[in-house]
């Protein structure tokens, strides 16, 4: 097999991102073991870069390791998935409140034509779009909220969460339940409501957690 081309940046980190992204797509499944010396030859590297790449994903939370057993792809039992959900809306209903109170004119405009491009990819033949698109508006909500402390936690939040194997989207009719919380979301905001923004993406995260579980 041909070794993966590997861009300048920290060798290592590289090799994490790699990683993550198959981690993500699932062509390493949780609960499976990660076979290094195969991964080392597949990228052209020595064992000590993908070691170090696998600390950084053991600190993620993606990768769990075993003494004497090596490193596995985390498997994410419901309590877990109960505590992130828990978790990314504490933090994420925070974030609404403080960007209700405090967003400009043109960071709501920011928010609305996000959710505008949301609305509008939500269909089966765009699913992935629409995952993707789906982040980019909880991101950039947080990014608005600015607090780079919350941002880590949720990334780090997210990531644990994209290992459930049942994305909460998948369910039926999920897609545009999702999308009439975000509309809620988005009055409260437009109408400076702190207190019912935080409200309602509380809802939106316990109606996300019923459904992937």
């Amino acid at each position: 097999m041909s070794a993966v081309t590997l861009t300048p940046r920290a060798l290592y980190e590289e090799v994490a991102e790699l990683l993550r992204q198959r981690i993500f797509r699932r062509e390493l499944e949780p609960g499976s073991w990660i076979d290094e010396l195969k991964l080392a030859e597949e990228y052209g590297i020595s064992r000590t870069p993908l070691r170090e790449a696998l600390k950084v994903l053991a600190a993620e939370g993606l990768v769990t390791m075993k003494v004497r057993r090596g490193a596995y792809v985390t498997e994410v039992s419901e309590q877990d998935l109960t505590d992130v959900y828990h978790l990314l809306s504490l933090l994420e209903s925070d974030a609404a409140g403080v960007v209700a109170e405090r967003a400009t004119d043109a960071q709501r405009a920011e928010l609305k034509a996000l959710h505008a491009e949301l609305e509008a990819a939500a269909s089966p033949e765009n699913r992935e779009h629409f995952f993707a698109l789906n982040e980019r508006f909880h991101m950039r909500l947080l990014a608005i909220a600015n607090n780079k402390w919350r941002d880590q936690m949720v990334a780090d939040l997210r990531k644990v969460m994209k290992l459930n194997r049942h994305n909460s989207l998948l369910k039926a009719g999920r897609i545009a339940e999702s999308l009439a919380e975000h509309r809620s979301v988005m009055a409260a905001i437009e109408a400076r409501d702190a207190e019912a923004a935080m409200a309602r993406m509380r809802e939106h995260f316990q109606n996300g957690l019923e459904a992937a579980n």
